[in-house]
């Protein structure tokens, strides 16, 4: 497959390695709320940065950064949200990028990917930790705000005829089992998650007016049970949290739970042979490395051995907008 890049000079070489400064002046940006101090008639530095309580001077070198962006504009001293920055990065806006404050998190576990590759452990532990309730929410809002644009399109590519018990892994906001009982009213679902993330699926849920349609458990998967009866088990950006010998012991664990004719569906970043391709997953697989114990991306034989292994015949792989699904039947 043809790399991402071509290199041909070091001034191309110099501009991409630099482009993390744009990054973080965004981030900063939106971590402390710059865009949503600006009123909609203007504002100046200074009276942002009493607003969201920062170093005036500081402030407006920021927003003269982020003008040079493009993601605010300055007109006689006086600074403006963009047509986007005002749609999409201020907190007024009902379409505010939520999920952008994982982003923030994963700065910090990126800084420290030179010494996880000298080690070969994640140093995620010595990272000075963000509350881990704004954690939740920023990486439940972030996957949510993902996985609503492609939930209908997904689910429209499985047979779910005579399927109407969906179990959801690792559902977080329960986006793609809101979905799947939408489409049938004998339709319900089960969401398994931590402790401290069922709390977050149910407000989702519960804004939706879908909770008599829902169970949940609080748990972890690598050890605790999912009940069973299920005709769907749904892991989607799951097995990538994992090492392989979990993931075969949770896809068991899937195979245990569904009925006879039910269905697991893997979604998530399948990987050629060589594990260089595609460019989304080799980025992902840093991801874990810095942000995991044990994670990592796979690819298409390792998935489909694990279902082998579990019991799992009629295999077959479905590719989605940027990852792929790989589908195995319970006989």
């Amino acid at each position: 497959m043809k790399p991402s890049f071509e290199f041909n000079d070091p001034l191309q070489l110099r501009q991409i390695i630099n482009g993390f400064q744009v990054s973080r002046i965004i981030l900063t940006a939106y971590e402390i709320d710059v865009f949503t101090g600006i009123k909609p008639g203007g504002s100046s530095s200074v009276f942002v940065a009493k607003q969201i309580k920062t170093d005036a001077r500081a402030t407006d070198r920021l927003m003269n950064a982020l003008c040079a962006i493009g993601l605010l504009e300055k007109r006689n001293g006086t600074f403006y949200n963009t047509a986007f920055s005002e749609k999409y990065l201020s907190r007024k806006s009902p379409h505010y990028l939520q999920g952008l404050m994982h982003s923030v998190s994963m700065w910090d576990t990126w800084g420290t990917m030179t010494e996880m590759i000298r080690t070969g452990k994640s140093q995620r532990n010595k990272i000075k930790s963000r509350t881990s309730e704004k954690w939740s929410e920023a990486f439940i809002g972030a996957m949510h705000e993902r996985a609503s644009l492609q939930a209908t399109n997904l689910l429209d590519k499985l047979d779910l005829k005579n399927r109407h018990c969906f179990l959801d892994i690792g559902g977080g906001s329960g986006v793609y089992s809101m979905d799947f009982v939408k489409r049938n009213v004998k339709n319900k679902a089960t969401v398994f998650d931590l402790p401290d993330i069922i709390p977050i699926t149910k407000q989702y849920i519960k804004k939706e007016g879908l909770s008599k349609r829902f169970s949940f458990i609080s748990g972890d998967y690598n050890n605790d049970a999912f009940g069973e009866s299920y005709d769907l088990a749904f892991l989607s950006a799951i097995i990538h949290i994992n090492s392989v010998a979990q993931n075969s012991k949770l896809i068991k664990k899937c195979f245990n739970a569904l009925n006879s004719g039910g269905i697991i569906v893997i979604q998530d970043h399948v990987m050629e042979e060589d594990r260089t391709a595609p460019f989304a997953g080799a980025l992902f697989a840093m991801n874990m490395l810095v942000a995991t114990e044990c994670g990592d991306t796979y690819t298409e034989s390792e998935i489909k051995k694990w279902l082998k292994d579990a019991g799992f015949t009629k295999i077959k792989r479905i590719e989605t907008f940027n990852n792929a699904m790989i589908i195995g039947e319970k006989a």
